[in-house]
Protein backbone atom coordinates (compact mmCIF):
# COMPACT_ATOMS: atom_id res chain seq x y z
CA UNK A 1 0.00 0.00 0.00
CA UNK A 2 1.24 2.97 -1.29
CA UNK A 3 0.11 5.63 1.75
CA UNK A 4 0.50 3.14 4.34
CA UNK A 5 0.17 5.55 7.79
CA UNK A 6 0.16 8.61 6.13
CA UNK A 7 -2.58 11.34 6.99
CA UNK A 8 -4.49 12.91 4.23
CA UNK A 9 -7.28 15.92 4.01
CA UNK A 10 -8.88 15.82 0.67
CA UNK A 11 -11.25 18.80 0.96
CA UNK A 12 -14.70 18.63 -0.82
CA UNK A 13 -15.13 15.03 -0.73
CA UNK A 14 -18.42 13.97 0.33
CA UNK A 15 -19.02 13.27 -3.67
CA UNK A 16 -17.38 13.37 -7.05
CA UNK A 17 -13.49 13.48 -7.70
CA UNK A 18 -13.08 14.18 -4.04
CA UNK A 19 -15.18 11.16 -2.60
CA UNK A 20 -13.07 8.89 -4.88
CA UNK A 21 -9.19 10.29 -4.24
CA UNK A 22 -10.56 10.12 -0.36
CA UNK A 23 -11.56 6.42 -0.75
CA UNK A 24 -8.62 5.39 -3.27
CA UNK A 25 -5.99 7.16 -0.48
CA UNK A 26 -7.71 4.89 1.94
CA UNK A 27 -7.30 2.13 -0.28
CA UNK A 28 -3.73 2.40 -0.11
CA UNK A 29 -3.52 2.61 3.89
CA UNK A 30 -4.21 6.67 4.64
CA UNK A 31 -6.48 7.75 7.14
CA UNK A 32 -8.48 10.56 5.23
CA UNK A 33 -10.05 13.59 6.67
CA UNK A 34 -13.23 14.35 4.47
CA UNK A 35 -13.82 18.06 3.86
CA UNK A 36 -17.61 19.44 3.00
CA UNK A 37 -19.16 22.11 3.59
CA UNK A 38 -21.81 22.05 6.20
CA UNK A 39 -25.57 22.03 5.82
CA UNK A 40 -28.82 19.65 4.46
CA UNK A 41 -27.66 16.23 2.24
CA UNK A 42 -23.53 17.27 2.51
CA UNK A 43 -23.76 15.76 6.06
CA UNK A 44 -25.06 12.69 5.34
CA UNK A 45 -23.28 12.33 1.97
CA UNK A 46 -19.93 12.92 3.93
CA UNK A 47 -20.76 10.48 6.97
CA UNK A 48 -21.28 7.80 4.21
CA UNK A 49 -17.99 8.40 2.57
CA UNK A 50 -15.94 8.45 5.63
CA UNK A 51 -18.16 5.02 6.35
CA UNK A 52 -17.09 3.68 2.99
CA UNK A 53 -13.09 4.48 3.72
CA UNK A 54 -11.13 1.44 4.14
CA UNK A 55 -9.68 2.87 7.11
CA UNK A 56 -10.18 5.10 9.89
CA UNK A 57 -11.22 8.53 8.68
CA UNK A 58 -13.13 11.58 9.98
CA UNK A 59 -15.79 14.23 8.82
CA UNK A 60 -14.00 17.52 8.65
CA UNK A 61 -16.54 19.89 7.82
CA UNK A 62 -15.10 23.63 6.91
CA UNK A 63 -15.91 26.92 4.65
CA UNK A 64 -12.43 26.21 2.86
CA UNK A 65 -13.20 30.38 2.20
CA UNK A 66 -12.74 31.12 5.62
CA UNK A 67 -9.27 30.79 7.38
CA UNK A 68 -11.15 30.36 10.72
CA UNK A 69 -13.14 27.40 9.57
CA UNK A 70 -9.54 25.90 8.17
CA UNK A 71 -7.81 26.42 11.22
CA UNK A 72 -10.25 25.17 13.29
CA UNK A 73 -11.01 21.90 10.85
CA UNK A 74 -7.02 21.13 10.73
CA UNK A 75 -6.52 21.84 14.68
CA UNK A 76 -9.27 18.94 14.66
CA UNK A 77 -7.17 16.49 12.32
CA UNK A 78 -3.96 16.87 14.18
CA UNK A 79 -5.86 16.21 18.01
CA UNK A 80 -7.11 13.17 15.61
CA UNK A 81 -4.06 11.80 13.99
CA UNK A 82 -1.47 14.20 15.10
CA UNK A 83 0.04 15.18 11.87
CA UNK A 84 -1.11 15.50 7.86
CA UNK A 85 1.04 14.63 5.61
CA UNK A 86 -0.95 15.12 2.19
CA UNK A 87 -3.41 17.88 1.35
CA UNK A 88 -6.01 17.52 -1.88
CA UNK A 89 -7.17 20.93 -3.06
CA UNK A 90 -10.05 19.49 -4.73
CA UNK A 91 -13.62 22.01 -3.37
CA UNK A 92 -14.78 23.72 -6.21
CA UNK A 93 -17.82 25.81 -7.32
CA UNK A 94 -18.62 27.11 -10.40
CA UNK A 95 -20.81 29.80 -11.86
CA UNK A 96 -22.65 30.09 -15.70
CA UNK A 97 -23.05 33.62 -17.09
CA UNK A 98 -22.10 35.73 -19.76
CA UNK A 99 -19.19 37.96 -18.75
CA UNK A 100 -21.01 41.03 -18.57
CA UNK A 101 -23.78 39.61 -16.26
CA UNK A 102 -21.53 38.42 -13.42
CA UNK A 103 -22.14 39.96 -9.84
CA UNK A 104 -19.45 40.69 -7.47
CA UNK A 105 -21.16 37.91 -5.74
CA UNK A 106 -20.90 35.54 -8.18
CA UNK A 107 -16.81 36.53 -9.00
CA UNK A 108 -16.26 36.27 -5.10
CA UNK A 109 -17.87 33.14 -4.54
CA UNK A 110 -16.18 31.50 -7.09
CA UNK A 111 -12.51 32.64 -6.69
CA UNK A 112 -13.16 32.06 -2.41
CA UNK A 113 -13.98 29.01 -2.82
CA UNK A 114 -11.71 27.92 -5.62
CA UNK A 115 -8.69 29.82 -5.66
CA UNK A 116 -8.59 31.69 -2.39
CA UNK A 117 -9.88 28.65 -0.44
CA UNK A 118 -6.81 26.40 -2.37
CA UNK A 119 -4.59 29.20 -1.09
CA UNK A 120 -5.88 29.34 2.91
CA UNK A 121 -6.19 25.59 3.34
CA UNK A 122 -2.34 25.08 1.58
CA UNK A 123 -0.99 27.48 3.34
CA UNK A 124 -2.53 26.20 6.71
CA UNK A 125 -1.00 23.02 6.33
CA UNK A 126 2.02 23.78 4.69
CA UNK A 127 2.78 25.57 8.21
CA UNK A 128 2.18 22.22 9.86
CA UNK A 129 4.13 20.51 7.72
CA UNK A 130 7.10 22.93 8.21
CA UNK A 131 6.86 21.60 12.05
CA UNK A 132 6.31 18.41 11.04
CA UNK A 133 9.87 18.50 9.40
CA UNK A 134 9.33 15.56 7.02
CA UNK A 135 8.69 17.04 3.55
CA UNK A 136 4.54 16.65 2.47
CA UNK A 137 2.31 16.59 -0.49
CA UNK A 138 0.23 19.07 -2.32
CA UNK A 139 -2.18 18.38 -5.20
CA UNK A 140 -4.49 20.95 -6.44
CA UNK A 141 -7.38 19.63 -8.23
CA UNK A 142 -7.32 22.58 -10.93
CA UNK A 143 -8.80 21.94 -14.88
CA UNK A 144 -8.41 21.94 -18.29
CA UNK A 145 -9.67 25.39 -17.70
CA UNK A 146 -6.26 26.50 -16.19
CA UNK A 147 -5.41 27.12 -20.03
CA UNK A 148 -8.43 26.27 -22.11
CA UNK A 149 -11.06 29.57 -22.19
CA UNK A 150 -14.70 28.55 -21.34
CA UNK A 151 -16.96 31.46 -22.26
CA UNK A 152 -19.95 32.36 -19.84
CA UNK A 153 -17.30 30.82 -17.08
CA UNK A 154 -14.96 33.67 -16.34
CA UNK A 155 -14.64 33.38 -13.08
CA UNK A 156 -14.51 29.53 -12.49
CA UNK A 157 -11.10 29.76 -15.24
CA UNK A 158 -9.32 32.73 -13.74
CA UNK A 159 -9.35 30.86 -10.55
CA UNK A 160 -8.44 27.71 -12.54
CA UNK A 161 -5.90 30.15 -14.47
CA UNK A 162 -4.46 31.38 -10.47
CA UNK A 163 -4.25 27.93 -9.15
CA UNK A 164 -1.81 27.53 -12.17
CA UNK A 165 0.51 30.09 -11.06
CA UNK A 166 -0.01 29.15 -7.15
CA UNK A 167 0.92 25.70 -7.56
CA UNK A 168 4.27 26.62 -9.80
CA UNK A 169 5.07 29.29 -7.17
CA UNK A 170 4.90 27.04 -4.13
CA UNK A 171 6.63 24.28 -5.98
CA UNK A 172 9.64 26.59 -6.31
CA UNK A 173 9.74 27.71 -2.64
CA UNK A 174 9.03 24.40 -0.88
CA UNK A 175 11.29 22.24 -2.74
CA UNK A 176 14.19 23.11 -0.34
CA UNK A 177 12.19 21.56 2.54
CA UNK A 178 10.87 18.40 0.47
CA UNK A 179 6.97 19.15 0.21
CA UNK A 180 6.39 18.12 -3.86
CA UNK A 181 3.12 20.87 -5.13
CA UNK A 182 1.38 19.53 -8.73
CA UNK A 183 -1.85 20.21 -9.61
CA UNK A 184 -4.21 17.55 -11.63
CA UNK A 185 -6.37 19.22 -14.47
CA UNK A 186 -9.31 16.93 -15.59
CA UNK A 187 -11.10 16.97 -18.52
CA UNK A 188 -14.85 16.16 -18.83
CA UNK A 189 -15.42 14.02 -16.02
CA UNK A 190 -18.80 12.29 -14.83
CA UNK A 191 -19.55 14.02 -11.28
CA UNK A 192 -22.83 15.37 -10.49
CA UNK A 193 -21.28 18.92 -11.24
CA UNK A 194 -21.88 17.68 -14.91
CA UNK A 195 -25.05 15.91 -14.50
CA UNK A 196 -26.99 18.24 -16.55
CA UNK A 197 -24.93 17.62 -19.96
CA UNK A 198 -24.80 13.91 -19.07
CA UNK A 199 -28.59 13.63 -18.38
CA UNK A 200 -28.64 15.52 -22.01
CA UNK A 201 -27.96 13.27 -25.06
CA UNK A 202 -27.44 16.09 -27.76
CA UNK A 203 -24.81 18.03 -25.09
CA UNK A 204 -23.28 14.70 -23.85
CA UNK A 205 -22.75 13.92 -27.57
CA UNK A 206 -21.05 17.24 -28.11
CA UNK A 207 -19.02 17.02 -25.02
CA UNK A 208 -17.84 13.91 -25.99
CA UNK A 209 -16.92 14.60 -29.44
CA UNK A 210 -14.24 16.82 -28.34
CA UNK A 211 -12.72 14.02 -26.41
CA UNK A 212 -10.64 12.19 -28.41
CA UNK A 213 -10.77 9.27 -26.11
CA UNK A 214 -14.47 9.09 -27.17
CA UNK A 215 -15.83 8.93 -23.41
CA UNK A 216 -16.40 11.20 -20.31
CA UNK A 217 -14.04 10.44 -17.59
CA UNK A 218 -14.76 9.07 -14.36
CA UNK A 219 -13.69 9.74 -10.88
CA UNK A 220 -11.54 6.61 -10.17
CA UNK A 221 -9.29 8.20 -13.49
CA UNK A 222 -8.78 11.13 -11.60
CA UNK A 223 -8.04 9.41 -8.31
CA UNK A 224 -5.48 7.11 -9.80
CA UNK A 225 -3.26 10.07 -10.87
CA UNK A 226 -3.74 11.68 -7.43
CA UNK A 227 -2.54 8.49 -5.20
CA UNK A 228 0.74 8.47 -7.70
CA UNK A 229 1.32 12.17 -7.02
CA UNK A 230 0.89 11.37 -2.97
CA UNK A 231 3.16 8.38 -2.63
CA UNK A 232 6.98 8.44 -2.73
CA UNK A 233 6.82 7.49 -6.07
CA UNK A 234 6.31 11.53 -7.71
CA UNK A 235 8.99 12.39 -4.72
CA UNK A 236 11.02 13.40 -8.26
CA UNK A 237 7.96 15.46 -9.32
CA UNK A 238 7.07 18.50 -8.72
CA UNK A 239 5.57 21.97 -10.28
CA UNK A 240 3.67 20.26 -12.90
CA UNK A 241 0.23 20.33 -13.95
CA UNK A 242 -1.33 16.37 -14.96
CA UNK A 243 -4.10 16.37 -17.77
CA UNK A 244 -6.19 14.07 -16.87
CA UNK A 245 -8.79 14.80 -19.74
CA UNK A 246 -8.74 12.12 -22.85
CA UNK A 247 -6.78 14.00 -25.14
CA UNK A 248 -9.46 17.23 -24.94
CA UNK A 249 -6.37 20.20 -24.20
CA UNK A 250 -4.73 18.36 -27.66
CA UNK A 251 -7.86 18.44 -29.08
CA UNK A 252 -9.40 22.27 -28.54
CA UNK A 253 -5.66 23.82 -29.33
CA UNK A 254 -4.42 21.74 -32.27
CA UNK A 255 -5.19 24.18 -34.58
Amino acid sequence: MRLNGKVALVTGANSGIGQAIAQRFAAEGAHVAVNYLAGGSRDEAAKATVASLATEGIGAPADVSKRTDVEAMINSILEKFGKIDIVVNNAGVEVKKPFVDITDEDWQFVIGVNLTGAFVVAQTVVRQMLKQGNGGKVINISSVHEDVPFPGYAPYCTSKGGMRMLMRNMALELASVGINVNNIAPGAIATPINQAVLNDPVASANAISEIPWGRFGKPADVASVAVFLASDEAGYVTGSTYYVDGGLVQQVTKY
